[in-house]
């Protein structure tokens, strides 16, 4: 007789049938076919969407995705790891009160948050005013890659943040306190073992910023004025703008893939797989 866990896992199992397994295979569906007339019935399979995304152009613009998402999630890693180090310092309640701030940007909504770097960047902004304070005239940053590359490190920051402050908070003290006992400075703590215990952290911390980064498109209309296209980019107007729905879904699936490969590789990382969900807990 089937438990009553069994049951209650229906709904779930029949809403990602609905909603990811029938839309997932439509893009597939779609990225094979070639001017489909849907009204007498004609549908021809070709691989010849996917052998368009071989042209030096589109390469470049997944490129640049990835060049851009690198460079987003090193950033944040880099902030996000001393910033969770020193969170974790601190007595209980500040530790709540930091996070709750780093948290609170995302209850606003993400496009208000893109328009306000926006006003941020601009010639008349706040940061221009500021370098104009320091003898620089005419700074605007606004419409540039370091303004696409700031946009995707403040809108995915706390998704760096969050598991890597988990993941340093399960450290037990008691091991630290050991590695001093016998000697180990805080160099060698660090390397090994703050580092090694907190590796699915980090791991699952540059996956849950590169995966949005490189597929991004809003950030990079808003912040970059169009003068930066990124894969999303491409995708968003292959649908919206030319509805050259085929390429847009194949170019959908060799970024599905890229990304699914680059999990891969991070489970090979920390031996078991990630749980991205389980690590903010």
């Amino acid at each position: 007789m089937k438990s009553f866990k069994e049951y209650i896992a229906y709904p779930y199992g029949l809403w990602m049938l609905i909603f990811i397994a029938v839309p997932l295979l439509v893009v597939i569906w779609f990225s094979f076919l070639s001017n489909p007339d849907f009204k007498a019935g004609i549908y021809t399979f070709t691989l010849e969407n996917y052998q368009q995304l071989m042209d030096p152009v589109y390469l470049e613009l997944l490129c640049r995705s990835f060049l851009y998402a690198v460079i987003a999630t090193l950033i944040c890693f880099l902030i996000a790891y001393p910033l969770g180090n020193l969170i974790v310092s601190l007595p209980g309640h500040r530790q709540n009160m930091m996070i709750v701030l780093m948290i609170i940007p995302m209850w606003v909504n993400f496009l208000l948050r893109t328009y306000a770097w926006m006003v941020l960047l601009s010639g008349s902004g706040l940061i221009s005013q500021f370098f104009g304070l320091l003898g620089f005239r005419d700074v605007s940053l606004l419409y540039t890659q370091s303004a696409v590359i700031l946009g995707m490190v403040y809108n995915f920051f706390p998704y760096m943040l969050l598991p890597i402050y988990t993941s340093l908070k399960k450290i037990d003290p008691d091991l630290l306190r050991a590695a001093t006992d016998l000697g180990a400075n805080h160099f060698q703590m660090f390397l090994k073992i703050k580092v090694p215990l907190s590796l699915p952290g980090i791991v699952s911390g540059c996956m849950m910023v590169f995966m949005p980064a490189v597929s991004t498109f809003v950030i990079s209309n808003l912040l970059g004025g169009g003068k930066y296209m990124l894969i999303g980019n491409l995708i968003e107007q292959q649908f919206l703008t030319l509805n050259n729905w085929n390429f847009g879904s194949a170019i959908s699936m060799v970024l599905m893939t890229i990304i699914f490969l680059v999990l891969g590789i991070a489970r090979l990382i920390t031996g078991k797989e990630l749980d991205t969900g389980g690590q903010l807990l």
